[in-house]
């Protein structure tokens, strides 16, 4: 079949398990509250507390209730809008100051050159705040990879075990779904990616066990 696009997942799909969990998320659990605390009266984070009162509808909730809830949701890997857009103003300090860079597997940046090179798009469907998936890229260990994307989606497109938003990207990208290419690990991602017309492969990145859906397999973005 053609493949016009090629739509990634990020966490265990172009980058490590490990750079999230171990890096990303602790950063941001740990700088929380100094975050917080210096933004509580700029216009930066604001559109964030207001989500997180009425999450927990309490309108009148202050700083520390406010980054307590904040740092439960990291604790218990939630997906909510406003944790995730925060965690990316923080990750744009550290990726902006040097402090980090984003992790790639060594064979994503040069099949990201060939599949652009080809003309074929290259999307991202992550979790992350698309603000967190385009600093990975641009900010990555390979250089800026940010160049070679032409589009990012988050959880404001839908959730990722959901056909209908899978569907909407297809949309947005003015593509037939049959014509892109859908890359995870995740099998449940897989799943509805098919039911929702696209092609699939699961990446057989480390510890991923082979899919028992009928999904093509890859060990690494080479054998794609």
């Amino acid at each position: 079949m053609p493949r016009e696009a090629i739509l990634c997942d990020i966490e265990g799909t172009t980058t490590s398990l490990s750079f999230v969990h171990d890096v990303l998320f602790p950063l941001s659990y740990n700088s929380m509250e100094d975050f917080v605390s210096r933004h509580w009266n700029s216009d930066q984070i604001q559109p964030e507390i207001a989500l997180i009162r009425h999450e927990i509808s309490k309108v009148d909730a202050g700083p520390g209730e406010i980054i307590a809830v904040l740092k439960s949701w990291i604790g218990e890997d939630r997906k909510e809008k406003a944790l995730k857009s925060i965690q990316g103003k923080i990750w744009k300090d550290a990726f902006e100051s040097g402090q980090i860079r984003g992790h790639v597997y060594p064979d994503v940046s040069p099949n990201f050159r060939k599949w652009k090179d080809s003309g074929i798009k290259i999307c991202i469907f992550s979790s992350g705040s698309i603000e967190a998936q385009k600093l990975i890229f641009q900010y990555s260990e390979a250089g800026d990879l940010s160049k070679y994307v032409s589009a990012y989606f988050d959880t404001n497109t839908g959730p990722k075990k959901e056909a209908s938003s899978y569907q909407g990207i297809a949309s947005r990208l003015a593509l037939p779904a049959e014509d892109i290419l859908f890359l995870s690990d995740v099998e449940a991602e897989l799943d509805v990616a098919r039911t929702a017309k696209m092609q699939t492969t699961q990446v057989l990145r480390e510890g991923v066990t082979p899919n028992n859906s009928g999904h093509p397999t890859a060990r690494s973005f080479d054998e794609i």
